[in-house]
């Protein structure tokens, strides 16, 4: 298993694909943060803080994610490889696992540098310090589990099709079905009750709360959940060859 994240990761970063997806996040984030004229933008905002990292990048990771993962099982369906690469002496879930952390990975890559971010506000503060550090890495772990599910539906997407195109159209519609749909079905308040229940289905309100530096134990079972939930769907796909 750990063989083939290796070989996965490798093959991220020896083509331009990763280093890609790193530079276009970085820059779009870069831009919207510190140059561009908007409510996002740091230096204009008057506050030691980093919370407009944590607003834009959900909607970057929209469209990121799905290009990361479309390729993991898609490609290896149209090379024809699939087939050897099932023939090898790992389970299916293995093999879902491996290519799993290995999107992951790439997420987290295109992460870490934004710790310069939190660095330049910490120093940029007045006095120097004047950020809630505890709340940032709140958010951080926020982050981190919003990209994770994202990248077990984008891994989902791309079991169930040989095309990579494709593949980054469901998972971008699924994506965002999950993240922000079920907010707009709630806010028709045509169920009453259940509104609330159907709000609660979807990423935004548990990423909202730990966007607010407070990790909830339901709303780390939530993203787990989220996250198992795709990956025995994407299980369930590849055992239907046996079918």
């Amino acid at each position: 298993m750990f063989t083939l994240l290796k070989k996965e990761i490798r093959s991220f970063l020896s083509s331009l694909i990763g280093y890609i997806t790193i530079a276009v996040f970085l820059l779009v984030m870069g831009l919207f943060m510190w140059v561009l004229q908007t409510d996002s933008n740091i230096l204009d905002n008057g506050y030691a803080n980093i919370d407009s990292l944590f607003v834009i990048a959900p909607w970057v990771f929209l469209f990121l994610i799905p290009a990361i993962t479309m390729r993991l099982f898609a490609d290896e369906k149209k090379a024809g490889t699939i087939e050897l690469l099932l023939t090898r002496p790992l389970t299916d879930l293995q093999i879902i696992l491996a290519k799993y952390f290995a999107g992951f990975m790439l997420v987290l890559f295109a992460l870490l540098p934004t710790l310069i971010y939190y660095y330049s506000v910490h120093k940029l503060g007045s006095p120097i310090g004047n950020i809630d550090t505890g709340g940032m890495w709140g958010s951080y772990i926020g982050l981190l589990f919003l990209g994770a599910a994202f990248v077990s539906i984008g891994l989902f997407a791309s079991a169930i099709t040989d095309n990579q195109v494709v593949s980054f159209i469901l998972a971008l519609f699924l994506c965002f079905l999950i993240y922000i749909g079920f907010d707009f079905i709630s806010s028709f308040a045509l169920f009453g009750k259940i509104d609330d229940l159907i709000l609660s289905l979807g990423i935004n309100s548990h990423y909202i709360s730990m966007s607010r530096g407070v990790i909830d134990t339901r709303d780390a079972v939530y993203f787990i959940s989220l996250i198992a939930l795709f990956i025995v769907l994407t299980r369930t796909v590849l055992e239907s060859r046996k079918w």
